[in-house]
């Protein structure tokens, strides 16, 4: 396990996580976070390459935070960063080609076939991170959206719903419980 790429993707997403140009504020380095924690767990369950999985889960959202105006394409030009950043610690390219499918296959909003088992683990974990960022969509709703109790509830009901139809059917099964415990605390 490349200890010094990991440790060092951690430090440069937190500092362009808390950098005033970042639209998206320190939330986005919490779910980045919570993505790379699932995408272990995951890349365990499935027996995938780790430490691609983390690089790849540290990376998937690279773009968003450092430019908002390539959110849109942050799939495609966070790949192009992910590349450029492990180039320079002389990373091997093969898997610095697994990561960069790995980001660019992480969307669920983006129907992309994920061909390797290390895709659909950063995919997967980044779906499913929204069960454990409750506090940042409630946020979102009642503060950003100023939505009134009921509309901020289906808000967020509604989100981790299509989050949950997102991940593949073996994360499915693995998260059943913590899908449903979820929905039904929150009524």
């Amino acid at each position: 396990m490349r200890e010094d790429i990991i440790k060092y993707l951690k430090q440069e997403v937190y500092s362009r996580s808390i950098k005033p140009e970042n639209k998206f504020g320190i939330g986005c380095y919490y779910h980045i976070e919570a993505v790379v924690k699932n995408a272990e767990l995951l890349a365990e369950k499935y027996n995938a390459d780790k430490e691609v999985v983390i690089i790849a889960a540290w990376l998937h959202d690279i773009a968003s935070i450092t430019d908002y105006s390539l959110y849109e394409m942050h799939h495609i030009h966070g790949a192009e960063i992910a590349e450029e950043l492990l180039k320079k610690f002389g990373y091997d390219k093969e898997k610095i080609d697994l990561v960069k499918k790995c980001i660019v296959s992480h969307r669920g909003s983006v129907k992309l076939d994920k061909s390797t088992i290390e895709e659909k683990c950063v995919a997967d974990a980044d779906a499913i991170s929204h069960f454990d960022n409750i506090p940042s969509l409630l946020y979102l709703a009642y503060v950003e959206k100023n939505m009134d109790i009921e509309e901020g509830k289906e808000f967020v009901k509604g989100k981790l719903q299509r989050s949950y139809q997102k991940l593949s059917e073996e994360s499915k099964q693995h998260y059943i419980q913590k899908y449903k415990n979820t929905m039904e605390v929150l009524g």
